[in-house]
């Protein structure tokens, strides 16, 4: 299971949690870029100091694939601006 579902799983099932609040807050200041205290990081136990390392592993790998489609979506806007033909020098 990939550490974005993991933590899904553990913030439904366990609201109240003082863990899953952090690894919310974690996923909340990575879709915002805001801040996010290291320390509250190295209060979780092993286990779930190893999710949230996972989730910022996912997190980054999934946004260079949205900036990549990105890039690929707007190279398709401007080809299509140009009537679909070869670039021009």
């Amino acid at each position: 299971m990939n550490a974005i579902k993991a933590a899904q799983k553990l913030i439904e099932s366990n609201p109240d949690d003082p863990e899953a609040k952090v690894l919310a807050n974690l996923v909340l200041a990575l879709e915002d870029e805001s801040s996010f205290s290291l320390g509250d990081l190295y209060r979780l136990g092993e286990g779930r100091f190893e999710l949230a390392i996972r989730i910022l592993e996912e997190w980054r790998i999934d946004r260079y694939y949205a900036g990549k489609a990105k890039l690929f979506d707007l190279s398709w806007q401007v080809r299509d601006m140009r009537g679909g033909g070869a670039p021009t020098s």
